[in-house]
């Protein structure tokens, strides 16, 4: 049995088989792949859907299976000695079905789209960010995400002033979200000779890549301006023939995005494009909750770029999440990407 504090909802898992027959008639109907774009988003919430109930079924087997084995070792000391393995492969499995429970945006499926930026600090800061991206990196290896670099301005001396790259893998966005906002870092500083306490700080932007068949944001091209440069370093409009990096500016929000990274101009665009959409998603969402925090009466302000972590190396050692509480001493394992548990309890106070 699951433990009682994991156990999955029936109801809501009733709510979701029945979802899927209607979905599954809906896709059967005469016609149905007549309006495209409404064709895609059902066989996209219908992907979505087989997935969890995949992963229950899955589970629900494990859970199965662990009850036989435990039958089993009460007779077979052999087969009692596979208990405890056992039981810490189906508790890891519960963990990850319960934080995949807590995933119920609309575009937590996506693949999601970070961009690091240092703080005022010059050197301590840059290097700040090589840090974080390398703890992100190490993250999504062990979640088993694919990383793809978009866009990178080295530090003058050391570190990384900024970096944009591309999370592929599943709810990469549902996950990772819960990264957003400015990371402190507090610590003696290897740039200074004096050997004195420097407190840096980085900030996290993530965005959902939306799918190209969205069709939730509209960008006209007289809203934006797009410029070429070389790629590798900063440049200007049409510097020559084989500038391919883009950098498209939106005139209403003021927004830059850049990507230099893929094999053609005509790619790079695509991609700038993409991220751009799901930045202007992610304000129209903050838009629409602002409104209803009026309609309520809320008077809670939704601060997107709040500190929300302090790394602590020195005097002490210490992680702290200021959102949840959640913390831990063991600072070299977060640095490494063990970052489940502040991501797990963020969702939980979601």
């Amino acid at each position: 049995m699951l433990p009682s504090s994991r156990r999955v909802n029936p109801f809501k898992v009733a709510e979701l088989a029945e979802e899927k027959k209607q979905l599954e008639a809906e896709m059967g109907k005469e016609g149905f792949w007549d309006d495209v774009d409404a064709a895609n988003k059902v066989n996209i919430r219908m992907k979505s859907i087989s997935a969890k109930l995949d992963k229950y079924d899955k589970l629900t087997a494990m859970c199965e299976d662990f009850e036989v084995l435990m039958d089993m070792g009460e007779e077979d000391e052999d087969m009692a000695a596979e208990v405890p393995e056992a039981f810490d492969k189906l508790n890891r499995a519960v963990e990850d079905f319960h934080l995949a429970a807590l995933l119920t945006g609309p575009y937590d499926s996506y693949n999601a789209v970070l961009s690091l930026h240092a703080g005022a600090g010059g050197t301590e800061a840059q290097d700040w960010v090589s840090m974080l991206y390398r703890m992100y990196v190490r993250y999504c290896e062990r979640q088993g995400y694919t990383v793809k670099e978009l866009d990178l301005l080295d530090g003058e001396e050391a570190g990384i002033k900024s970096v944009t790259f591309e999370v592929q893998g599943e709810n990469a966005y549902g996950y990772l979200k819960a990264e957003k906002g400015v990371h402190r870092l507090v610590r003696i500083s290897p740039f200074d000779s004096s050997g004195r306490r420097h407190t840096s700080f980085a900030s996290l932007d993530v965005t959902p890549i939306l799918t190209e068949d969205d069709n939730s944001i509209e960008i006209k091209p007289e809203d934006i301006r797009i410029d070429t440069y070389r790629s590798g370093g900063a440049g200007g409009q049409n510097v020559n023939k084989v500038s391919s990096a883009i950098r498209i500016t939106h005139f209403a929000t003021g927004i830059v995005v850049q990507c230099q990274n893929e094999r053609s101009q005509l790619q790079n665009k695509e991609v700038a494009m993409r991220i751009l959409k799901g930045k202007l998603l992610e304000i129209k969402e903050r838009e629409r909750m602002e409104k209803m925090a009026d309609i309520k009466g809320e008077l809670k302000k939704i601060e997107w770029g709040s500190q929300i972590r302090s790394y602590v190396f020195q005097p002490y050692t210490m992680v702290k999440d200021h959102r949840t509480g959640c913390e831990t001493g063991n600072i070299q394992a977060v640095m490494d990407g063990e970052i489940d548990e502040f991501i797990h309890q963020y969702l939980i106070k979601m």
